[in-house]
């Protein structure tokens, strides 16, 4: 039970790994109650923005692309490590040094699918995956695109077939439990597949 006079307040924070792409990190602070405590979470940043106070810093996109001549979502089935199977997702990437998350989405959408965006259509402000893990922040680019799959582009490490999904594609695939359906994936289907729009 609480005293009603702490809030949770973060006194430090360290680095418990030092890797290129994503490191573990801890942090102390007190709870409501005055307790330390301790959290650990991952960051793409380093130091992390806890540290930098750097929000600002998009770490990813993820590309909802329309392909315009279909009429369908495109959506992607890529090998995933932790998962150790496929799951069904959008094409998404890292957000190069000196790149806006627009130029990112054209650039991943391209290595990943072959397809080529030909309209940018809106673009979210920063949002979290997994706040409760990590402080990675994306930005979702809704874009038009046109062209033949190919995966040719693709790293040697990526595993990637492009799909395209109708609407009764989609709702088949959002019933499915034998699935594994990335959560951001999975929310923009059941809209398309309730609406017909994404």
């Amino acid at each position: 039970m609480s005293t009603g006079n702490h809030k949770i307040k973060i006194k430090n924070s360290r680095a418990l790994t030092d890797r290129k792409f994503v490191n573990l990190f801890e942090i102390i602070y007190s709870d409501k109650n005055g307790n330390e405590r301790k959290w650990d979470f991952v960051s793409r940043q380093n130091p992390p923005k806890i540290g930098t106070k750097a929000f600002d810093v998009v770490d990813a996109v993820i590309i909802v692309p329309w392909h315009v001549s279909s009429s369908r979502l495109v959506v992607i089935k890529e090998f995933r490590m932790p998962l150790n199977d496929y799951q069904y997702g959008f094409p998404a990437g890292l957000v190069d040094p000196g790149e806006i998350p627009e130029q990112s989405a054209v650039r991943e959408l391209y290595e990943e699918t072959g397809l080529k965006a030909t309209v940018i259509r809106r673009s979210s402000p920063p949002i979290y995956v997994s706040s409760g893990l990590t402080d990675e922040s994306i930005v979702m680019v809704y874009l038009d695109c046109e062209g033949e799959p190919s995966n040719r582009n693709a790293g040697s490490a990526e595993d990637i077939e492009t799909v395209f999904l109708s609407r009764q594609d989609a709702k088949e695939m959002c019933a499915d439990p034998d699935l594994k359906v990335d959560v951001k994936t999975w929310l923009v289907m059941d809209c398309f597949s309730a609406s017909g729009r994404i």
